[in-house]
Formats: structure tokens, C-alpha cells, sequence
């Protein structure tokens, strides 16, 4: 059978759009960036945890020590059996001092990425962000994992009448998380640009630890002892994580909203900082 003449041409399948310029550019810089970002992440690891003797073993033990140390001290120095919060000293510790190294490790860390990747900031592949975004998501790895490997070894080891709620415990690790990088990012521009601000910080920040509720609880202290530390947004990330695995926490007065606006407003400077000043950064001489 043959097609006639005025018969109409047979429809064609429309060819697949090909991807404009933009798109090309676009997918291209993300996958440099993810490259970047990995490979700095690979390099942080071997250079930070791959040259001394244990590596992670003693990012493990760290926190393993001070938590035996603390209900060491508690349990027979002081002679007390219970705490104040919950029937375990060792899951009364652990939610505090987890959250509160994961929280200020990672500020520390991210605070030092434009120094310490400084070489790697003269290639045009890499950027201040890919240097602040590998040391965050390396800590943030390191420090869910030794959570996840402390907290179980204590609910399977100890008679701590657990009950894990899981949203309130990402919510604190996620609170931890985002006031590390906050306060990271806006001392990875004020540490190098101001040197003074290193000792002081230093100063300031050295009683955090004891204000931080990370071996008391927040009910224990007066009434102007909770409206003063309120404002420490440590505080809020320990009470939420002992909320998420002390069932008879309550904590009413915890605030997220408080702790995700102010790690916003400091890590929005903090970027803002960097992106216009971090060529300066680069070519200072650091101690």
C-alpha cells in the first residue's frame, strides 16, 4: 500500500530539550562544589583524626572519660545516688556534655576553616563556603556518630529507664548543629580580622561549660539564676535532649524558635562578612 501524495506527513516525536547554558553552568558548579567540599573533607580527616595514634578512637573516649569522670565524683565523692533529672548519672551527664561539645567543637572548628585551608583558597575551584561547609559536615558526622555510640552503650550498660523521643532529640542535635555553624562562621571572619576577639572569646567563653546546665539542671538553680542562663542558648540545647531521652522531663521553658533565630541572624553576618572580606583573610599572616 502505497501513501498517497496528499496524504499528511507522518507526525515526528519531539526531540528531548536540550540544557541551556545556564542549566549546564549551574549543574556544573554543583558538582564542583560537591567535589571540592569532599575532597576537603577527606583531607580534615586524614590530617585531623589520621595522624595521631587512635584517630576517632579518642574523639570516642573523650567524652567516655569526663562522663565517668563526673559520676565518679557525684555518685561517691558527694555520695549522691539520683539526679535531679531522671534516675541515671551517666544519661544525666552524657545529654549535656554530647550536646554541649557538639555545639562548641564545632564553632571552634569552623571558626579555624578559612586558616587552615588558606593554601587551597588561591584555586579558582575553591571557595570560603566549600572550606566552612567540609569542616561543618565533617563535625557534624563525627559528633551524631559518637552520640549514637555513647548514648546506646549507657541504655544497654545502665539501668536508666530511657524513653528516646526522637523528634526532640534530632531537634536538639539539629539546634547544636546550626549554633556551631552560626557561631563558627561569624568567628571565621572576626578571629583573623581582629585578634583581640580570639583572646577574648576565649575569656568569655571559658565558664560556658559550668553555666551551660551541662551537671545541674535548670530547675535546680533560684529563680534569677533560670531568667539570667535563659539566654545562653546552651541551655535550651541540653534541656531539649534531656526532654528527648528522660521521659519525665518536661521542660516547658525551652524555646527553639530562640536558638534557630539567633544562629540565623550570626550565621547571616557571619557569611556576609566572609563573602566580602575573605580575600583580606587569605592574605594575612595568622599565628
Amino acid at each position: 500500500m502505497t501513501m498517497d501524495s496528499t496524504d499528511p506527513p507522518l507526525a515526528q516525536p519531539p526531540l528531548a530539550a536540550s540544557p541551556t547554558r545556564p542549566e549546564r553552568s549551574l549543574h556544573a558548579r554543583r558538582a564542583r562544589t560537591f567535589r571540592s567540599i569532599s575532597a576537603l573533607m577527606l583531607r580534615e580527616m586524614s590530617t585531623t583524626y589520621g595522624r595521631s595514634p587512635g584517630g576517632y578512637v579518642w574523639a570516642l573516649l573523650e567524652p567516655i572519660g569526663a562522663i565517668a569522670m563526673f559520676t565518679l565524683i557525684i555518685s561517691v565523692g558527694l555520695r549522691l545516688r539520683v539526679p535531679s533529672v531522671g534516675v541515671s548519672f551517666e544519661l544525666f551527664f552524657a545529654t549535656g556534655i554530647l550536646t554541649f561539645r557538639m555545639a562548641m567543637r564545632t564553632a571552634s572548628q569552623v571558626a579555624a576553616s578559612i586558616s587552615y585551608s588558606r593554601a587551597l583558597l588561591f584555586y579558582p575551584s575553591v571557595t570560603y563556603s566549600d572550606a566552612v561547609l567540609a569542616r561543618f559536615l565533617l563535625q557534624i558526622i563525627t559528633h551524631c556518630t559518637i552520640f549514637v555510640i555513647v548514648i546506646t552503650g549507657i541504655i544497654l550498660l545502665f539501668d536508666t529507664r530511657a524513653m528516646p523521643h526522637l523528634p526532640s532529640i534530632i531537634t536538639s542535635l539539629t539546634m547544636a548543629a546550626a549554633l556551631g555553624l552560626g557561631l563558627g562562621v561569624l568567628n571565621a571572619y572576626l578571629f583573623p580580622m581582629f585578634p583581640l576577639w580570639k583572646t577574648i572569646w576565649g575569656i568569655v567563653t571559658t565558664p560556658l561549660f559550668f553555666m551551660s546546665t551541662v551537671i545541674y539542671a535548670f530547675e535546680d538553680l533560684p529563680a534569677f539564676g533560670r531568667d539570667l542562663i535563659w539566654y545562653n542558648p546552651l541551655v535550651h540545647i541540653v534541656g531539649m535532649m534531656r526532654r528527648g531521652l528522660i521521659g519525665t522531663y518536661d521542660a516547658t521553658w525551652i524555646s527553639p524558635a530562640y536558638v534557630f533565630g539567633l544562629s540565623f541572624v550570626l550565621m547571616l553576618i557571619g557569611f556576609a562578612m566572609l563573602g566580602r572580606y575573605y580575600r583580606a583573610i587569605t592574605n594575612r599572616e595568622f599565628d
